[in-house]
């Protein structure tokens, strides 16, 4: 049976003055069966983090409309979406005088491959069923503390430092972008784009439960209520993409026509 598309994108201001997250799902313009998902959490003081977010969303849909598939790999392609996203933003401190950042995770969707890409802590989460298959491992310095032993995953919930990112877009660093690529998909596969407005009030095995259980839309608007409650008054800014692959719905068969009698064999 063929697969199909199950996809939504949503988000919430949280208890923020203003949101500086943006998300989008975009379909290619001319190419049937691609499309791009893009979650990205502006950092900079007022106006600055929305900004460097809209250039990232901004910056990839460029990128999408110039992708053909046949001359450029998809990771070139993210790589560069973040790249010269990177390269605006931090342009952009010059003109406006501010000190805009953001983070990225991009996911590009073509026939039988997804391949995706990110820079900070906004994550990509693959889930086959309930079960997680892969996430993106954060940019941050709770995750370099945890690759090298030093604190437990468990401590890194409430390290104070949990908010420290190691690579950004827009920094004064060339930004660390890590790629990967799934070519072998199934339907049950889902994948989650989401800031840590979302992630940090979630486990592994709740998130894809939910995800697993609900369609694309429902996932969402379950996801933002737990954490607009689990936030008590103090939530973040949160985005996310969830993408589920389905089993396609055989065509139904037309209708007979008013008045219509089969004739009988033979």
């Amino acid at each position: 049976m063929s697969i199909a598309i199950d996809a939504c994108a949503a988000q919430h201001q949280g208890d923020r003055k203003e949101q500086q997250d943006r998300v989008a799902i975009l379909p290619h313009a001319r190419r049937k069966g691609v499309a791009l998902a893009v979650v990205a959490d502006g950092m900079g003081g007022h106006t600055g983090g929305a900004l460097a977010a809209e250039q990232v969303v901004h910056t990839a849909k460029t990128n999408l409309d110039h992708f053909i598939g046949t001359d450029e790999s998809p990771q070139h392609m993210l790589q560069n979406s973040m790249q010269e996203a990177h390269t605006m933003i931090k342009a952009s401190r010059f003109m406006n005088e501010m000190d805009p950042h953001s983070t990225a995770v991009m996911l590009l969707l073509q026939p039988g491959r997804v391949t995706w890409g990110h820079c900070g802590d906004s994550r990509l989460y693959h889930f086959r069923g309930k079960q997680l298959v892969r996430r993106t491992i954060d940019h941050s310095y709770v995750e370099h503390l945890i690759a090298t032993g030093k604190i437990t995953p468990a401590e890194a919930l409430n390290h104070p430092n949990r908010n420290v990112l190691l690579a950004s877009l827009g920094g004064q660093e060339d930004p660390k972008i890590t790629l990967d690529e799934v070519s072998e998909l199934v339907a049950g596969d889902s994948f989650v784009l989401c800031s840590d407005g979302l992630w940090a009030y979630f486990d592994d095995l709740e998130l894809g439960t939910l995800i697993a259980d609900n369609s694309a839309r429902q996932a969402c608007e379950i996801l933002i209520d737990k954490a607009r409650q689990r936030g008590k008054g103090g939530g973040d800014n949160l985005s996310l993409a969830i993408i589920k692959l389905i089993d396609a719905l055989p065509p139904k068969k037309p209708a007979p026509p008013p008045g219509f009698v089969p004739r009988p064999r033979g």
